[in-house]
């Protein structure tokens, strides 16, 4: 129940799946003492195997030698069982300590991770299915492989349009010839990759061996699987194949966050969960998978047990070829792999030891796994449910909680008190709706999964028949899409965290806490129906608590009048305009993460969207723009020479029945008397100048309150001399949103004209580009202004204070950039105080401007005329 990959959950699946069910991928999970002998040595194999994989060889040696003879002297000494418990630890811990330090060793020493920078060619076999990604490159395909003596690799394509679906549909095993570039592997990842190879040229794949046998065939399954749900709706066309075969190329950036809000990302993994189903269709409920009266097919069709034992065989075979072989798929298979050798041999064997079993043994295979978030979350699931769920279950039946309905609270309880802190170390979030949507999920779970198996065997020699079954299969589907939409809508979903280890110590601490309430609650009805109501009001959030939370939280901060959103590389800007109204301008890149700034803030109505030109980090976001929200109107360049960021805009804005108008110098409107507006640039006829998209992108002055604010979009220094140009009498602006992310193309003259007080730059982490550019940077400070940027502050809101902007920030420390400098009039710059102690934090002498919002355009009356007078901003740091 928790988002990151590997992330899985079973127990009672809303009734399909029983009780113990999943024990079907490794015992009968019934004891009632728990057997922890296999526990200790898991544990230590894989903490010396994640703290050696990266570290120094002879270190690692060095170690596991003194842990095997300490493990020696232990045997020879002390027999008792504690101490023999202690010495297979200790020699597990050596065990794990070699495997992993050899491992990183002989990838970091590999020819391929010493000569990063320079050009190779080199034969790679494909070890994991294409994925679609997108860099500054535009589209590329991604994968992983194993070069011909250079060591595991990713391999990245940058494919012409017309050799892009011959990259994606290779197949594992497959094996080409590429002429690339290494580059460094992906930081925290040295000991995984040798190298990253970005493969020159545009041309097609060189393959010089075919794909085996197995992988062809399922490919073959996987692909017509796909073409069973194709006829679907959108949802469960996504769906169906990512809850049956793991393939979640279909699934938008929208349902995506949805699921992950809502900790349902275990569902679009495949994982033990899948596998249990499975398996419980083949040889029954595990608790007498091994007696004569045993149900299932297997049972049913009177399959002796070993038979049954080798057909279980052959399905994880099947089930990890066809799915591939992730973490959480190896660790299902291992454990299934011990409970059908118990079958076969008749001997019992509980889950918990199989658990641990499993984990032992993939560490010594791979110890990479070690380090694996996926294969964490993974095992730790599992033992929850083995651990916690069964005693929870039992604790809400005593107190007349329905059997069923208590395994399931129990089951999800379970997980998302384990996992939830390992998720926050990279998500810095936490869900609170992931109980019951996992509840809810459970009971379309199972069918849909079933379904959609018999939809995959069909499909090769019955398509008709794989189309039917893959209707029936999309209606759960389509369900659990909507309870993850539904979760993901409420007002209180996800509530942020602290990130980190740090954040993950203290959730860890508090879900301590809130087990032990909870335990009080059962036996108090009232103190239950307390913490019901308070919970319900932390996820609805009626106006009350929404002022509460915004209280404690400081975001969004009272007043606000713009916001530049943190949708990484990209721009989405926020211009308040009433109670839960706001014009936006442009999208950003991402739909998520914008539709989230607008959730944050409680906007609900844009009476006007602009996009300032067709890039697609400023247009792609649109959809989650419009989600949940209505838009009145879509201003748009006059230039669409990209045409397909515009045709995607039109066709978007069509399906929601919002005009898209282009619009030019001289448009301008206003909402109430707070909020007006005018366009600069670019020209009616930029297009038939030959203006590109960044030189045309729509440039507003914009009158906030007692504040001026110039965004302009993209435009590079020669648009922006014409527009200085054509507005002499441009003057002084409280706010600059600068142009083009900070890039190094800024015209100077413009920058002394517009002399802003803050600066504020929508720029994404480790961009590549090189943005903001330190010559920026400088000109700005040159000028005197404070400059705040998302990549290091997060989300950037600016209110008006009694002597101008102040700009408050979400993370990051308040800059100190302004520190010993004079303002223009003389004084020393202002302290001001803010939550994380005193900062300086000021520049005075901005303009404050007089605004003729009726838009008049003639003589001194021009709106963006500046007048005499003097503001001087603000830095604050809040928590949310």
């Amino acid at each position: 129940m928790c988002k990151a990959a590997g992330t899985e959950q079973a127990g009672s699946r809303g009734g399909f799946l029983p009780s113990g069910a999943l024990a079907a991928v490794g015992g009968d999970g019934g004891d009632r003492t728990a057997d922890l002998r296999l526990v200790a040595p898991a544990v230590a194999a894989w903490a010396a195997a994640a703290l050696a994989l990266g570290g120094p060889l002879p270190w690692a040696l060095g170690g596991a030698a003194g842990a095997v003879g300490l493990a020696l002297a232990v045997l020879l000494c002390l027999r008792s069982g504690v101490w023999v418990a202690v010495a297979m630890a200790l020699l597990s811990a050596g065990a794990g300590a070699v495997v992993a330090a050899l491992h990183g060793a002989a990838v970091r020493g590999s020819p391929l991770a010493q000569s990063i920078g320079e050009r190779t060619t080199v034969e790679v076999e494909i070890s994991g299915d294409p994925k679609v990604a997108a860099n500054r490159r535009g589209e590329v395909i991604v994968m992983t492989g194993e070069a011909e003596g250079g060591g595991p690799v990713v391999l990245v394509a940058a494919p012409g349009a017309e050799h892009r679906a011959e990259w994606a549909a290779l197949l594992p095993s497959t094996r080409v010839l590429v002429e690339a570039r290494t580059g460094e592997p992906m930081p925290g990842r040295e000991s995984e990759f040798a190298a990253v190879l970005k493969v020159l040229g545009d041309g097609p794949p060189l393959l010089t061996a075919s794909p085996s046998g197995p992988q062809r065939f399922a490919g073959a399954l996987r692909q017509s699987l796909r073409e069973a749900t194709d006829g679907l709706p959108p949802d469960a066309r996504a769906l169906v194949p990512a809850l049956v075969i793991g393939d979640a190329s279909r699934i938008t950036p929208e349902l995506r966050e949805a699921v992950q809000a809502t900790d349902l990302t275990h569902i679009i993994v495949v994982s033990g969960a899948h596998l249990a189903i499975v398996l419980f269709v083949l040889i029954g409920p595990a608790g007498t998978a091994g007696r004569a009266e045993r149900g299932g097919l297997a049972g049913r069709l009177g399959i002796g047990l070993r038979t049954t034992a080798v057909l279980g065989g052959g399905l994880l075979v099947g089930f990890v070829l066809i799915c591939r072989p992730g973490p959480s798929v190896l660790r299902a298979a291992v454990c299934g792999g011990i409970a059908l050798l118990a079958i076969a041999t008749g001997r019992r064997r509980s889950l918990l030891p199989a658990l641990a079993a499993a984990a032992l043994l993939l560490i010594l295979y791979d110890p990479t796994l070690s380090r694996s978030f996926g294969f964490l979350l993974s095992v730790l699931a599992t033992g929850a449910l083995l651990v916690l769920a069964p005693r929870w279950s039992a604790a809400l039946r005593r107190r007349g909680v329905p059997g069923r309905l208590a395994e399931g609270l129990a089951a999800a309880g379970a997980a998302q008190a384990v996992c939830a802190p390992v998720v926050v170390v990279f998500t810095e979030r936490m869900s609170l709706v992931a109980v019951p949507a996992n509840l809810l999920a459970e009971l379309a779970f199972a069918p849909a999964l079933v379904a959609g198996w018999a939809a995959l065997v069909c499909a090769p020699v019955a398509m008709p028949l794989a189309q039917s079954l893959a209707w029936l299969a999309g209606w759960p589907a389509g369900a659990i899409a909507l309870i993850a939409r539904t979760g993901a809508g409420l007002p209180g979903a996800e509530l942020a965290w602290p990130g980190g280890w740090a954040g993950a110590a203290l959730l860890g601490v508090l879900t301590v806490a809130v087990v032990a309430l909870l335990r009080r609650a059962l036996r108090r009805p009232a103190l239950g129906a307390g913490c019901a109501l308070l919970l319900l009001a932390a996820v609805l959030r009626p106006a009350p608590v929404e002022g509460l939370t915004r209280a404690l939280s400081g975001w969004p901060p009272a007043g606000w009048r713009l916001v530049v959103c943190d949708v990484g590389q990209g721009d989405a800007l926020v211009l308040a305009a009433g109670a839960g109204s706001a014009v936006v301008v442009d999208a950003g890149p991402d739909p998520v993460a914008v539709d989230r700034c607008l959730r944050e803030l409680g906007v609900r109505y844009i009476p006007l969207l602009v996009l300032s030109h067709f890039h697609a980090d400023h247009v792609a976001g649109l959809p989650g723009v419009l989600r949940g929200r209505t838009v009145d109107a879509i201003h748009t360049s006059p230039v669409w020479r990209d045409a397909d960021q515009a045709e995607f805009v039109v066709r978007t804005a069509a399906e929601e029945g919002i005009p898209v108008l282009p619009v030019a110098v001289g448009a301008g409107a206003a909402v109430g008397e707070e909020l007006s507006w005018e366009v600069l640039w670019p020209p009616a006829d930029a297009a038939e100048q030959g203006y590109g998209a960044n030189d045309a992108s729509v440039t507003l002055w914009v009158r906030t309150g007692g504040l001026t604010v110039l965004l302009p979009g993209d435009l590079e220094p020669p648009a922006q001399r014409r527009l200085l140009a054509a507005h002499p009498g441009l003057g002084e602006v409280a706010v600059l949103k600068v142009a083009h992310h900070g890039s190094g193309e800024q015209y100077g003259p413009l920058l002394e004209r517009l002399r802003p007080r803050l600066a504020l730059i929508p720029v994404g982490a480790d961009n590549g580009y090189g943005h903001p550019a330190a010559r920026t940077l400088d000109a700005l400070d040159a000028v005197g202004a404070m400059v705040l940027r998302t990549d290091l502050h997060g989300a950037l809101a600016v209110v008006e204070g009694r002597s101008g902007p102040v700009g408050i920030i979400r993370r990051g420390r308040c800059p100190r950039g302004a520190e010993g400098r004079r303002t223009r009039e003389g004084l020393p710059v202002p302290e001001v105080a803010s939550r994380h102690g005193a900062v300086r934090a000021g520049v005075a002498g901005a303009s404050r401007v007089g605004v003729n919002a009726s838009g008049d355009r003639t003589g001194a009356s021009r709106a963006w005329r500046s007048s005499p007078g003097s503001m001087i901003p603000q830095v604050k740091r809040v928590v949310g």
